[in-house]
């Protein structure tokens, strides 16, 4: 099998850095590009005059779109250093799994790599996980980086 369109979707977590050093090296095996993403999203308990009535919220929202713009710039500075034909993405307002598989379909990719907390317990049953919808949900193979 080969890969020939990675995505990899990225937080400022060490996590995403390992997810990124692993899809550094398959893209370099399989001479794959890659697109690498980030979802800033929206709390969805929110009503529509969101914006209007919470200003501080939304300055905090254009704020984490601004620092994910740069975590992206600085992800495909890596890629692109090592020869890596490269795309970022940004989602918005979505749950992160939506997100990330909407991307997925969106780049035709044919393989996720991805960092996972590793949640387990009450931790993942409040919390979720986004690596666990996304191995449920994917119909392109996942790999998932751990801790």
């Amino acid at each position: 099998m080969s890969y020939h369109r990675i995505l990899v979707p990225v937080d400022d977590s060490p996590l995403s850095d390992a997810a990124v050093k692993h899809a550094v090296d398959v893209a370099k095996a399989f001479n794959s590009s890659v697109t690498v993403m980030s979802v800033v999203a929206v709390d969805p308990f929110v009503g529509v005059d969101f914006y209007k009535v919470a200003p501080a919220v939304t300055e905090h929202l254009f704020e984490a779109e601004t620092n994910a713009e740069a975590h992206l710039k600085k992800i495909s500075d890596i890629f692109s250093s090592n020869g890596i034909e490269t795309n970022t993405k940004i989602i918005r307002e979505e749950p992160t799994a939506i997100g990330i598989l909407n991307i997925a379909d969106e780049v035709n990719a044919d393989l996720i790599i991805m960092g996972s907390h590793g949640r387990s317990g009450l931790k993942k049953l409040v919390l979720g996980s986004v690596a666990q919808k996304m191995l449920a949900e994917s119909p392109v193979p996942v790999l998932i980086i751990k801790a």
